[in-house]
């Protein structure tokens, strides 16, 4: 404890200082799990790994593989209804809860977890209007505690991981010591411990036969994997360059409720706080930097960026910036250029775009339209059946009910690991290799602590209520 005291003592004054005025790869089918897990190998056993990183060590993992037998196939032996149990009952979190209801088969919500029992409440009127017959969640299975997240996924065969992301990789973890199959929302970490707890489970939950599904949508929608096999395939010849946008309105802040705890504050207001959203460079424009890596086949090696609040100039707005712009370089020389704006009235824009030594690709999602450019000229709209949120799931449960490989942990990490590393850059204004990033021990949540609404989070405000923010050139970010 006191160990993690004092890192906790050393981010709090170093993270945030003061509040301011690879050449191209055709991969099939079966192989992207395989190429990351390779990628991930390579930079974690390079010149500069961590002599005994804990959360890599095998003994360790071979430890927590034995806690639990390997889980027992896909759900309960009566029938063939798969159990669910939702660990955060926000809107995604509702919605992921009835998409997974919408696969083919018999599906149960037996369990619920969140901090907020009017927050259960809520999502659970929701659903049931939607799926009256597929719910069974009685008081005693309605959690509202810290740790009653593990009560919640012993009740389920399938967990839904939606709190805020910043606790995603505890809860991962438990699940798969559990031997439960996951759907979890993105980003699945907020910060490199993190990112690597849930590249750790990854392997578990292979060994234990377990699915895991996350929720980088783009990848489950048939025209973006057309776009994206099409520029495999070469349409466009050799990636020189990329852009990818988020540039849009911002969600509003929460003002404190009188003698509301700090803890329940920042997770009632928890957009707001790098701990628990990972800033929207990773809580939203992740998407736009998956779609990137995908492309990629892979994370870049490098990045540099920069990125402030512009109007972001209230108690209520927290810590994060409102606009971040980054370089990321890949090992082929290529580059990709990623910006995310929260502002109104400004310029927007949800796409990405790729330029090629043969032609071009604009993957426009305002304008539901996707074209090439050039000798191989494609051009295609997004239908509006092409639900990604939907989508989704479709594979997810298949794979539950016929016991096949379902594994995307891993590259929801790596993609996760980039938009951090994109942080990194914005909040420190230094260029940093993505292989340094990974092996950062700066955490930003205080994993293996036991909290409740009375701990002391990990930031705090000043005097006047001022929450600390980053300043590029004095922040430590990794």
């Amino acid at each position: 404890m006191a160990a993690r005291k004092v890192e906790r003592d050393k981010f709090r004054s170093t993270m945030f200082v003061s509040r301011p005025s690879l050449p191209r790869v055709r991969i099939k089918k079966a192989g992207p799990g395989r190429a990351i897990s390779a990628i991930y190998c390579r930079i974690m056993s390079g010149p500069n790994s961590p002599s005994s990183p804990p959360t890599f060590s095998k003994a360790a993992a071979a430890t927590a593989l034995a806690t639990l037998p390997v889980s027992r196939f896909v759900h309960a032996a009566s029938d063939d209804t798969i159990k669910i149990a939702m660990v955060g009952c926000g809107g995604r979190g509702t919605g992921a809860c009835v998409q997974a209801m919408n696969t083919p088969g018999a599906t149960k919500l037996v369990a619920m977890c969140d901090v907020d029992d009017e927050q259960i409440a809520k999502s659970l009127s929701s659903i049931r209007a939607q799926h009256h017959d597929k719910v069974d969640v009685p008081p005693d299975r309605q959690f509202t505690g810290f740790e009653d997240y593990k009560r919640a996924i012993a009740e389920a065969d399938v967990c839904i991981l939606a709190t805020s992301p910043g606790f995603r990789p505890i809860h991962f973890e438990e699940a798969v010591r559990q031997g439960k199959h996951v759907f979890m929302e993105k980003p699945v970490a907020v910060d490199a411990p993190g990112v690597r707890k849930i590249l750790e489970a990854a392997k578990i939950a292979k060994q234990k036969n377990l699915k895991v599904g996350v929720g980088m949508q783009r990848r489950h929608q048939p025209t973006y994997q057309e776009a994206v096999r099409r520029l495999h395939d070469g349409a466009i010849g050799d990636i020189v360059s990329m852009r990818v946008y988020w540039d849009g309105n911002a969600r509003e802040g929460k003002e404190r409720l009188p003698g509301e705890e700090e803890m329940r504050y920042q997770i009632r207001n928890w957009y707001y706080f790098t701990w628990l959203s990972g800033d929207h460079i990773c809580e939203q424009h992740i998407h736009n930097i998956d779609v990137m890596c995908w492309i990629k086949n892979g994370p870049p090696v490098r990045a540099q960026g920069m990125g402030g609040r512009q109007v972001r100039n209230q108690k209520i707005n927290g810590q994060i910036y409102d606009h971040h712009q980054v370089e990321y370089e890949f090992a082929d020389g290529s580059r990709c250029y990623s910006q995310c704006r929260q502002i109104r009235g400004c310029w927007p824009s949800v796409s990405e775009h790729v330029v090629g030594t043969k032609g071009s690709c604009d993957l426009v999602q305002q304008r539901k339209l996707f074209q090439i450019t050039g000798p191989n000229a494609w051009t295609k709209r997004l239908k509006r059946s092409e639900h990604g949120h939907q989508l989704e799931h479709y594979p997810l449960f298949r794979a539950i009910r016929e016991n096949k490989h379902h594994m995307e942990a891993e590259y929801g990490a790596l993609s996760t690991m980039t938009a951090i590393l994109g942080r990194m850059c914005t909040y420190s204004g230094k260029k940093i290799e993505f292989a340094d990033a990974i092996k950062s021990d700066l955490a930003l949540v205080p994993y293996g602590e036991e909290l409740t609404m009375d701990s002391t989070p990990p930031v705090l405000p000043d005097a006047e209520g001022w929450y600390p923010v980053a300043v590029p050139g004095q922040t430590v970010a990794m």
